[in-house]
């Protein structure tokens, strides 16, 4: 029986069936070898993370005040707690502070209790802010602003600025990789291993932890003398993971 020829073929038909197979078989001898390199570039890996930390100074400080009103109506401590705010903020946008925006806004009923029985006296309202200020500057303007009506002084804590901290993410991570790195090569050496190629990488991180926050004070018990302010440093974190074969 003959087979016939596939249109536009160039080889006869009776020895397509033939070729087929060898064509093949020469595709798997090049692929094979292809796969189990893969393979064993997969499998002959180390796997390292590496840590950079940087240290710097901070210029800056995170400020959070407030303004309480209490007072028998809630419209009556509302009223006075937005003039008192608005007063507080014109202040604190006249000294040209940074990044000020509302942090918040409440207005609660007070109880009392008396044989067991709970009943409204008044009410409170409060409206805090927060804002950045150099850290020369802040304990004048904390005095300050109290003068100009607030009540409380939430917490105050100290930042760099984010050029500052933008610029110690890249030495951390610059510090983190070649701690990877170091890490890597003691690891071969001790082994009588040779790295060949970085097979993957991970950057895990590149933050500066938020900073604590300090001071929680009412503002009238700071307002009759100058509020010392010092600030410290800052850290920034990275941490790098390298896959490396070998």
């Amino acid at each position: 029986m003959t087979r016939a020829a596939l249109p536009g073929s160039q080889f006869p038909s009776g020895n397509l069936w033939k070729i087929l197979p060898l064509a093949m078989l020469l595709c798997a001898t090049f692929v094979l070898p292809t796969l189990a390199q893969e393979k064993e570039k997969l499998w002959r890996t180390l796997s390292v993370s590496g840590r950079g930390v940087e240290t710097i100074p901070t210029t800056l400080a995170q400020v959070s005040l407030g303004v309480e009103i209490q007072g028998k109506t809630a419209e009556e401590v509302q009223q006075e707690a937005a003039r008192n705010s608005s007063a507080v903020v014109a202040f604190l946008k006249s000294q040209n502070v940074e990044k000020l925006q509302t942090t918040g806004i409440r207005l609660n009923p007070v109880y009392s209790y008396t044989n067991n029985v709970q009943r409204i006296t008044g009410y409170a309202a409060s409206n805090t802010v927060s804002f950045r200020i150099p850290n020369e500057k802040a304990g004048t303007l904390l005095d300050d602003a109290v003068k100009a009506g607030a009540t409380q002084i939430n917490g105050i804590s100290f930042v760099a600025n984010d050029e500052a901290i933008a610029a110690a993410q890249k030495q951390a991570l610059k510090e983190a990789t070649q701690d990877a790195r170091q890490q890597a090569d003691a690891v071969f050496s001790a082994l009588g291993f040779k790295s060949k190629e970085i097979v993957s990488i991970q950057v895990n991180n590149a933050t500066a932890p938020p900073p604590p926050m300090f001071l929680r004070a009412e503002a009238a018990k700071v307002a009759d003398s100058s509020t010392p302010v010092v600030g410290g440093e800052q850290e920034v974190e990275a941490s790098v993971t390298l896959q490396i074969s070998y």
